[in-house]
């Protein structure tokens, strides 16, 4: 698998510093790897209405009522992740090969009879990866006279000294971690200006300072700005995200044969997720003629996603020629109910240059947080999943199908732990 991402602005990628990212990044938990056995995997996963893979079992339940026997069945594979990301005129691969353990279950199938409707009732487990988060990506380069500093000036506009002082920075509601960063990393400062405010700009025998004029100096907390000169030029020395995790499925799935034509299946589906982020900033300020000049910052980001959730799925096959080997599937999969824990952490190193001399300051959201991390439970639900296909076969070597799954995920739902919809 091979993913290309062509980045044009900073400002894209800026934002998955800590403190940005939010629970709507765990939307990508909706969605599913085409993984399974060898056979599902090779038939692009279009066997809902074929049946007899226990792959199926996840699609379309009806697909193990088609099994006159018993089975047991597991499957490895081997992903090749290859990211390939773009900027400024660079291109920077990264690539992760492992070996994964894709799925494992077990088919029982009891023979009812033969003159009766109900041919045969069967039972299944099976497990299943059905999402892998492991990917890295890199890259560096001119970041154009644009800093991530510009960004933490920006969204801390109107944070008063008393807002600073009054409460733990990386746990206020009106303070978001970004702008905590760069405040508590110096990399950020009030504007100044002559017009009168509550707050006098003192040196550090705390006298107020005059400009040029003679005007008296206030300092403006309705406008920041960034540390940086006008001769300070912003290089990215790395951006590096590392992702690892994945969703792995549990179904159990009970079956019906009736006449050898209609095939009924009911599967109930338990999740578990494990999804990690780990992103690393380096910014270097350098003159204007892009010189090192020894100072700059490294912002990481540490993020988790855990939890469980679980869903049901209804499936039906029907034969409706009784000779031909044509099929018709239909499934329905409610939202999947899950409920998760997003968990994160922040460090800044910054070093800046006071007076001849290189300052270095770390700033922990660790240390702030009664040393653990800022966590927030959430419910998410996924949309409801239509599943429509056709299945044909042509004596025992050749096997055809076709499948439409529709799925609308605007319309996942995230509620608080208390049950309080999340707008």
């Amino acid at each position: 698998m091979k993913k290309i991402m062509t980045l044009t602005a900073l400002a894209m990628f800026v934002s998955m510093g800590a403190g940005a990212q939010t629970v709507y990044d765990a939307t990508n938990i909706a969605s599913k790897d085409l993984s399974g056995t060898a056979r599902f995997v090779g038939m692009g996963g279009a066997m809902g209405a074929l049946g007899g893979d226990i792959s199926t079992i996840g699609t379309n339940p009806a697909g193990i009522g088609i099994y006159r026997s018993n089975d047991i069945v597991a499957s490895f594979g081997y992903s090749i992740t290859d990211v390939e990301s773009k900027y400024g005129g660079q291109t920077f691969n990264m690539g992760k090969n492992r070996w994964n353990f894709d799925n494992a279950g077990v088919v029982f199938s009891t023979k009812v009879g033969n003159v009766t409707s109900l041919r045969y009732v069967n039972f299944a487990f099976n497990y299943q990866k059905v999402k892998s988060f492991n990917r890295n990506m890199t890259m560096a380069g001119d970041l154009n006279g644009y800093s991530q500093t510009y960004q933490m000036a920006a969204m801390s506009d109107g944070i008063t000294p008393e807002m600073w002082k009054g409460s733990n920075p990386f746990n206020a509601n009106d303070i978001g971690w970004l702008s905590a960063l760069g405040w508590e990393g110096h990399l950020i400062n009030p504007s100044i200006t002559t017009d009168k405010t509550p707050y006098p700009y003192n040196d550090a025998d705390g006298n107020q300072i005059k400009d040029e004029e003679g005007n008296l100096l206030y300092e403006n907390y309705n406008f920041y700005t960034s540390i940086l000169g006008d001769g300070d030029y912003p290089y990215l020395r790395e951006f590096r995200s590392r992702e690892s995790g994945g969703v792995n499925q549990f179904d159990f799935n009970v079956s019906f044969n009736f006449n050898d034509r209609f095939y009924l299946g009911f599967t109930i589906g338990a999740y578990d997720v494990d999804y990690n982020k780990y992103t690393l900033y380096d910014e270097d300020f350098r003159t204007g003629n892009e010189e090192p000049t020894g100072s700059g910052y490294i912002l990481e980001s540490f993020n988790k996603v855990s939890g469980a959730g679980f869903d049901f799925k209804l499936g039906a096959i029907l034969r409706p020629f009784e000779d031909s080997p044509l099929r018709l599937g239909l499934a329905i999969h409610t939202p999947t109910f899950y409920n998760l824990t997003w968990s994160t952490s922040a460090r800044l190193v910054s070093d800046l240059y006071q007076g001849d001399k290189v300052v270095s300051t770390t700033v922990d959201s660790f240390d702030y947080l009664n040393n653990g991390d800022l966590k927030q439970e959430y419910q998410m639900n996924t949309p409801w999943t239509y599943n429509l296909s056709l299945g044909y076969t042509v004596g025992t070597q050749l096997a055809l199908g076709a499948e439409y799954e529709y799925k609308d995920y605007s319309t996942t739902k995230f509620y608080y732990s208390d049950g309080d919809k999340m707008e």
